[in-house]
């Protein structure tokens, strides 16, 4: 199969994660579709920046270097999109391994040239080896995975979901790198949706543009036992309500709501109505289900009017700077 090349972009920043990110690495290099490189950014970390650049030294397809810009997640990936070479740049958590034909899925894809972005489905691996009972696949999305309502098969959508994703390169050129910003507080709170700004920000820039996902590239997305608790599905909820008000505030509610308008009016009450249908037939974790989507929608709107407050009192809320060329790692 012919097509173009890839780079592959894992951004990490803790010790903590280093069976993860071998694991991460080792699925991309046994790619069917072989990526031209993969880049390890590493977040602010001098000594996981050398142990990973000791562990590649000899894999000459592995290159590890430093986040050029301030912390955080959207800094490490412009920096891994300014230092690859290939003609689509794909992103892997560093928590998350890549089925073979994951690439393959992407690259094909882009036979297409109003393609320029292209995910995939994230599927959950749990820490306690089981979904939790009470937890709904309408919000699979808290521990960063595809949930209910995206639809099946290769579909055209507002946005790719960051974690399994791949853009082609003429998009940072044609609309920037990730915002910056929209996470300060992230060290507090797990906020996000910066790739949710970038795909609106480049389809305004290129109205043209088709973005796609396909759910035949699949990447198993490992969640963490503290993960599993309400506690964390609160308050990540939380956070996307206080994220979608700064995106909203950066695009426009029309576009930034978009999406979410119809998650909320088709796919949260047909959770609740399945939810409570289970609960009668005496089904398991039914009433918690259900209780769980209106909790979480309650949470997030209040997350979301605080944040709307907070992005007009602070004016400016992003930062976007353009993608300036390779780095010298």
């Amino acid at each position: 199969m012919s097509g173009p090349d890839v780079s592959v972009v894992i951004c990490v920043y803790t010790e903590d994660r280093w069976e993860d990110i071998l694991a991460a690495v080792a699925s991309v290099r046994t790619q069917s579709y072989p990526a031209l490189e993969t880049l390890l950014v590493v977040d602010h970390h001098p000594a996981l920046l050398d142990r990973l650049a000791k562990e590649y030294k000899e894999v000459g397809e592995v290159r590890v270097v430093a986040n050029a810009g301030p912390r955080g997640l959207s800094a490490g990936r412009n920096t891994g999109i300014a230092a690859s070479r290939g003609e689509v740049v794909a992103f892997l958590d560093d928590d998350a391994v890549a089925e073979r034909d994951w690439l393959r899925h992407f690259a094909g894809a882009y036979a297409d040239p109003k393609v320029m972005a292209v995910g995939g489905r994230t599927v959950p691996i749990w820490a306690s080896g089981r979904r939790p009972a009470w937890f709904p696949e309408e919000f699979d999305w808290v521990v960063g995975c595809t949930y209910r309502g995206i639809p099946s098969g290769l579909v055209r959508v507002r946005n790719v979901l960051g974690g399994n994703a791949s853009f082609r390169r003429s998009a940072f050129d044609a609309a920037g790198g990730f915002a910056t910003g929209i996470g300060r507080d992230g060290d507090k709170r797990p906020l996000g949706c910066e790739e949710t700004e970038l795909c609106i920000r480049l389809s305004r820039a290129r109205p043209d543009a088709v973005l796609l996902i396909d759910d035949r590239a699949v990447i198993h997305h490992r969640v963490p036992e503290a993960r599993e608790h309400f506690g964390y599905f609160r308050t990540r909820a939380y956070a996307e309500g206080l994220s979608k008000a700064l995106v909203a505030r950066s695009v426009g509610a029309d576009k930034g709501l978009e999406s979410e308008r119809r998650y909320a009016t088709r796919v949260l009450p047909s959770g609740v109505v399945r939810g409570l249908r289970d609960a009668a037939l005496a089904r398991p974790g039914g009433a918690g289900r259900a209780g769980a989507i209106v909790a979480g929608v309650l949470t997030a709107a209040g997350g979301y009017v605080v944040g709307t407050v907070r992005a007009r009192r602070g004016g400016a809320t992003f930062s976007v700077a353009p993608i300036e060329g390779e780095s010298d790692g």
